[in-house]
């Protein structure tokens, strides 16, 4: 009597742990790793127009109140001064860029990336190119349409 007892225990607390714990835990995987994926292409997407030379691009990819803290300047909030620090980048040099997130984490509607980047610079006037390595964190938010935009880049160069 016994026996019957126990084995209707066993199999009722593995049913019952099956289906209330498995499901929701690959679901929220699911959508973490979706999240992370949607995030690092918005981020090469961003890496592809600075390759392009396209100010405007870059600064689709950030909020609208978006802020910029680059090195050695003011940080400056709106696309509109995105795009101007970048065209000014632009106007000046030919550029390349090798860049990704090492990190990536999503809390709910907030993230972050943590980055490097490698910077070659050739001035459209002549001289010599300019290489530099740095690295960056970025704030990201989602968006009503579900997509990320960055709310916050800051980067600093490591020489």
């Amino acid at each position: 009597m016994r026996k019957p007892l126990l084995l209707i225990l066993f199999t009722a607390t593995l049913l019952f742990g099956a289906g209330c714990s498995a499901p929701p835990l690959s679901r929220d995987m699911a959508a973490r790793a979706a999240d992370i994926a949607a995030i690092k292409a918005m981020s090469e997407a961003r890496a592809e127009a600075f390759r392009e030379g396209k100010a405007a691009d870059i600064a689709i990819h950030f909020t609208e109140d978006g802020v910029l803290m680059a090195p050695g300047a003011p940080a400056t909030q709106g696309r509109a001064a995105v795009s101007a620090y970048y065209q000014k980048v632009f106007d000046e040099y030919d550029a390349d860029l090798v860049s990704g997130y090492e990190a990536v984490d999503v809390d709910g509607d907030l993230a972050y990336g943590q980055g490097f980047a490698l910077v070659t610079l050739r001035p459209r006037a002549g001289g010599p190119q300019t290489d530099s390595t740095a690295k960056y964190i970025n704030i990201l938010k989602r968006q009503a349409d579900g997509s990320w935009k960055t709310t916050h880049d800051i980067w600093n160069a490591n020489e």
